[in-house]
């Protein structure tokens, strides 16, 4: 029982990140229908500059908590300049292309952004700086630390923020009828440029905001990090059904726990054979598994009559 407890502690932590990040890729899904593959390198990339912003300040006196905070504002304010150059130069040229060449233009951006990282940051791993104090809890005899209920609460709140644009401001009317359909909903006044490039500039925001997260939560950060957690996440807004934002929130968090539960019991499972580092195959099985059996995911897709 304390290990089920403990792992559900650590698949709802891994799993509210999951859904951040499933939030980027669904929210330019919805409106555009294109999968951006190099959302996973922004998260990356806003790890990093907080990194080096953080670090800087803690070398030069600043308390931890306010140099952490002007490193995660630096860090939202570069990646949606960094997602707002991703529409205008890569994505918006393409936008009546192929489907297939904005998906192949997203996936070089990614190696792009990966090779920008590692000209700047180098290969090697750098530790993220401890921006909270590491205060361990109890309950049932799981373990939990203050960073991991900040992580769930920040993320939770966060998603509210968001449903909250989305359905009760102009900007979020203007998202949904461009998702219905940009054609008819630019003869009614929506700027289709401006929703789009919105869009991705939200998203990248929540990107950075994850990416701070996860180095807080793992202390430390690599320039090909942004790769793996952004399939997974990709995988979350699969599940949940990709271009619904309930549908990458729930995803996020099954994901997490499934992932979890696994890595608990793997071992068991199969007599000691795999041990818990093979958590990873979890995330693609169940990709696999909604993609043979339910492709629209568990809330469907929601996408309109698109001109």
């Amino acid at each position: 029982m304390d290990i089920f407890l403990q792992q559900i502690i650590n698949g709802l932590v891994q799993g509210s990140i999951y859904a951040l990040v499933a939030l980027g890729y669904t929210m330019v899904y919805g409106i555009m229908g294109l999968i951006n593959f190099a959302h996973g390198e922004v998260v990356m990339i806003g790890t990093l500059v907080t990194i080096s912003v953080a670090g800087f300040l803690i070398k030069a006196g600043m308390p931890v908590m306010f140099a952490g905070l002007a490193g995660l504002t630096v860090s939202v304010l570069v990646c949606m300049a960094l997602g707002w150059g991703l529409e205008r130069v890569a994505y918006r040229p393409l936008r009546n292309a192929p489907r297939l060449t904005p998906l192949i233009t997203a996936i070089g951006m990614s190696i792009v952004l990966q090779n920008v990282a590692m000209i700047i940051w180098g290969r090697n791993y750098l530790t993220f700086p401890a921006l909270l104090p590491s205060v361990a809890f109890e309950f049932a005899g799981a373990h939990f630390t203050a960073v991991q209920v900040i992580i769930v609460l920040v993320s939770a709140l966060t998603m509210l923020a968001l449903l909250f644009l989305i359905y009760r401001t102009r900007l979020g009317m203007a998202m949904r009828a461009t998702s219905q359909n940009p054609a008819v909903a630019s003869l009614m006044g929506v700027n289709i440029n401006r929703v789009i490039a919105a869009a991705f500039i939200i998203g990248s925001a929540l990107g950075a905001l994850a990416g701070v997260m996860v180095g807080t939560y793992y202390e430390i950060a690599h320039y090909q990090m942004g790769f793996m957690l952004g399939l997974k996440a990709f995988t979350a807004a699969v599940l949940g059904g990709i271009g619904n934002l309930a549908g990458a929130m729930l995803g996020g968090i099954l994901l997490g726990l499934i992932e979890a539960l696994g890595a608990g019991y793997i071992g068991d499972l199969t007599g000691g054979f795999l041990g818990s580092h093979y958590q990873d195959i979890f995330a693609f099985l169940v990709l696999i598994v909604v993609l043979m059996f339910k492709p629209s995911g568990l809330f469907g897709e929601k996408t309109g009559d698109r001109a």
